[in-house]
């Protein structure tokens, strides 16, 4: 494959005062972009690549000012004791649109502001977008326990699936794996695999309730009820165990309706039957 290359020259310039010498480092990084359909927008993806880099290399000391605007001293020493931020949770959604290609399309174009890390089709065929180390646009607004900011944190998996019928064997083989790879390389809780509807339950329905989550949950990404449950006690407080699980329950409803979906499966309404509490009742106490 014919491949054209981009070379970065990150400055590193520190300064002391006037009075010391400025010492410059330059460093020269290669980005290997290959040729075919996407060559365009791949050299986009590898232009920003290297402006995130030039960033990272800055080591210049913030410049400071008190109250009254007097500079206050401050210095660059670094650390050997430092590394790379990495995702800590792992979002699943799926594309609601009608194929692969049409998802590429969708999340090259500038104006969708769109993005996930990875998007599997429905031939198990796995496209990678975004760099896992790097920032996606998959998740938006929600909330999962303290965590508000999501795409800083995430990774995003989108499945070709519009929505309304069952996902393919091979692309959940494909997924598995993914999964797989993931959790080993990040150290990814099994707590903290979930869905777009989980994090923004008043936005998306997404991956919804045909995903297998049960599967999911014996392969350890993601928690689900056990065979035999106890019945939920007569004072169970439906909000705080929501909440425990990392539910935002200012929607109480939205709340309830997307744990169904995930846990439960059999109806999206936000009415609670006495299974949906002791499913409830059970997975709360595993988180």
């Amino acid at each position: 494959m014919k491949s054209n290359f981009y070379l970065l020259a990150a400055a590193i310039i520190t300064l002391a005062s006037c009075s010391h010498k400025v010492t410059k480092v330059t460093k020269v990084i290669t980005v290997t972009t290959p040729a075919g359909p996407y060559a365009q927008t791949d050299k986009v993806y590898s232009d920003h690549v290297a402006e995130y880099i030039a960033k990272i290399a800055q080591t210049n000391p913030a410049a400071l000012t008190d109250s009254m605007g007097v500079p206050i001293p401050s210095q660059w020493v670094g650390t050997v004791n430092s590394g790379i931020r990495k995702a800590n949770y792992v979002i699943i959604h799926y594309t609601a649109q009608d194929s692969l290609a049409q998802t590429i399309r969708t999340f090259i174009t500038p104006v969708s502001q769109v993005s996930a890390h990875y998007v599997i089709g429905r031939d198990g065929k796995v496209v990678h977008m975004v760099n896992d180390y790097l920032r996606a646009n998959h998740a938006g607004v929600g909330k999962w326990g303290n965590v508000v900011d999501m795409n800083s944190c995430s990774i995003g998996i989108e499945i070709d699936n519009n929505g309304s019928e069952p996902y393919s064997e091979v692309q959940i083989k494909s997924l598995l794996a993914l999964l797989t790879f993931l959790k080993t390389t990040y150290n990814i809780p099994a707590a903290n695999f979930i869905g777009h509807q989980d994090f923004a339950p008043r936005r998306k329905p997404d991956p919804g309730t045909y995903f297998p989550w049960k599967l999911l949950s014996q392969k350890g990404f993601g928690y689900w009820s056990d065979e035999v449950l106890e019945l939920a006690p007569e004072n169970f407080d439906v909000t705080t165990a929501l909440r425990l699980i990392g539910y935002d329950t200012r929607d109480l409803n939205a709340a309830i309706i997307a744990f169904k979906r995930h846990f439960v499966q059999q109806d999206s309404s936000p009415k609670m039957s006495q299974l949906d509490l002791n499913v409830l009742y059970n997975v709360y106490q595993k988180y």
